[in-house]
């Protein structure tokens, strides 16, 4: 396994990451919880430091489980981040002119990053993230003076926040400021949007990027047909539906074909993290893992070849901004991205 530099906190963070979304256990269909557990296990042995969670995973469910996986290993040194949510009563994303004192309040915030604690069993938070954000909140103080108490008292390491999937640069103020220590993007095959100008601002401020989506929901793994259904309480039903998955999987399809004329022997999986990977301010890549064989693969990566500039400048042809969560694509569309 690599690691890499967590922005200019002086932490060295496994390239490969753990992203505990999926064993929360209720918005990915069904999951056991010793599997998550295993697989947990799996990866910290090949080398992962850094897991990513969140409040909101299974109402603190995913939390829970991570917590009974490091009272397991004792005192290896693990990076944990987790997130607040909007407070309840909020869309998501709040509407643009939404004011931060009320969608994440003082005490709501520190109530909030009290219960993370006692579930993750722990003494402080390695990354305290907003679940989401809005411009807004770059010139609002209340936050950043609850955060920096929490700082001071201990409870948190660094502050950090999780990008709206459509407007991954609306942190930058923030950035300038020196008020965010991290940020947490969707960066994949796809979507290559954060390289215009949230990455160079991150590379210029010292901020650490987490890299979520690699798989643009399972979709660059190459494992899905146009055929594939999904459980009952799992996102994707929601996030494929009509000519979503039709779609994706033509365009995966192609770039698969891209793939074999140069690496003919790497699975799509890998690929897809390799890509994720290569570009320069990326910190970690947080790929979801619900079982130990998911762990075993996607930790390959962490250990393999940055592809090419030249070669990532030819796979900018297969770049496809999309927004599934909110939209469908039409039917007879044109397939140009």
């Amino acid at each position: 396994m690599q690691y890499r530099p967590f922005g200019n906190l002086g932490w060295d963070v496994s390239a490969i990451g753990f992203g505990a979304w999926a064993i929360g256990g209720d918005m990915w269909g069904p999951q056991d919880d010793d599997e998550s557990v295993r697989a947990l296990h799996t990866a910290l042995d090949r080398g992962v430091n850094f897991i990513d969670t969140a409040q909101g995973y299974g109402k603190g469910h995913s939390e829970e489980i991570i917590g009974r996986v490091l009272a397991e290993r004792g005192g290896d040194e693990i990076y944990v981040a987790t997130k607040v949510p909007p407070r309840p009563g909020y869309g998501w994303p709040p509407p643009l002119d939404a004011d931060a004192n009320d969608v994440f309040p003082s005490d709501y915030i520190i109530e909030a990053c009290e219960q993370s604690l006692r579930r993750l069993g722990r003494n402080h938070l390695d990354v305290y993230q907003f679940h989401t954000w809005v411009p807004g909140f770059n010139v609002q103080d209340e936050w950043k003076e609850t955060m920096a108490k929490l700082k001071q008292q201990g409870k948190i390491r660094a502050v950090g926040v999780s990008v709206p999937d459509t407007t991954p640069a609306n942190v930058i103020g923030s950035l300038a400021e020196g008020t965010v220590d991290a940020v947490q993007v969707i960066y994949n095959l796809f979507d290559r949007v954060p390289e215009w100008n949230l990455f160079p601002a991150c590379e210029r401020h010292g901020t650490a990027v987490i890299v979520r989506v690699p798989f643009d929901e399972g979709a660059l793994t190459g494992k899905f047909t146009a055929e594939t259904t999904f459980p009952e309480g799992d996102v994707r039903r929601h996030y494929f539906r009509g000519e979503n998955l039709r779609e994706t999987v033509r365009r995966v399809e192609e770039i698969r074909a891209f793939k074999d004329r140069r690496h003919p022997d790497l699975a799509m999986a890998e690929y897809a993290l390799r890509f994720s990977l290569s570009h320069p301010a990326v910190s970690t890549v947080i790929p979801g893992m619900r079982n130990p064989r998911q762990a075993e693969m996607n930790t390959a990566a962490g250990d393999a070849d940055a592809l090419s500039p030249e070669e990532r400048a030819e796979l900018r042809a297969f770049a496809w901004r999309k927004d599934f969560w909110n939209e469908e694509v039409e039917a007879g569309a044109p397939a140009e991205a």
